[in-house]
């Protein structure tokens, strides 16, 4: 699967979002080293601390499946502004992906790659629970 199929299916996510409060609708594409796509898009709540992230919607859908390694994760919003995650996002990803997990962001002009290590330089793991 190209990085532009997966960039496909986050933008597929997007117009399952629930987003009446910000009316910023978000979707996201996570793969799984087995090469399982799984979707998510963000659900608003009135009470904002309630509300879903895309991100955390495929990842967490993902491993209630029993999947613990990925690949890359696609992110698009209805803007197609090069909306990245969001620090929460980006520290749960964290949790089961190396630094080195590509993350494909859509702009205006195209997609733009990172790392999660370039996004979240320090993240919180195990080691510093200790």
């Amino acid at each position: 699967m190209e990085d532009t199929d997966l960039l496909e299916r986050a933008r597929a996510a997007v117009d399952r979002s629930y987003a009446p409060y910000s009316e910023y609708r978000v979707g996201a594409a996570l793969e799984t080293a087995d090469g399982t796509v799984y979707t998510g898009c963000n659900v608003e709540n009135a009470n904002y601390s309630n509300s879903v992230h895309a991100e955390e919607l495929a990842l967490s859908t993902a491993v209630a499946d029993g999947h613990r390694s990925f690949r890359r994760v696609a992110v698009s919003s209805a803007d197609r502004d090069g909306v990245t995650p969001c620090g929460m996002c980006r520290q749960s990803l964290s949790e089961f992906c190396e630094a080195d997990l590509r993350v494909i962001c859509e702009g205006a002009d195209g997609p733009t790659t990172y790392t999660l290590g370039e996004l979240l330089p320090r993240a919180i793991g195990r080691e510093d629970l200790t």
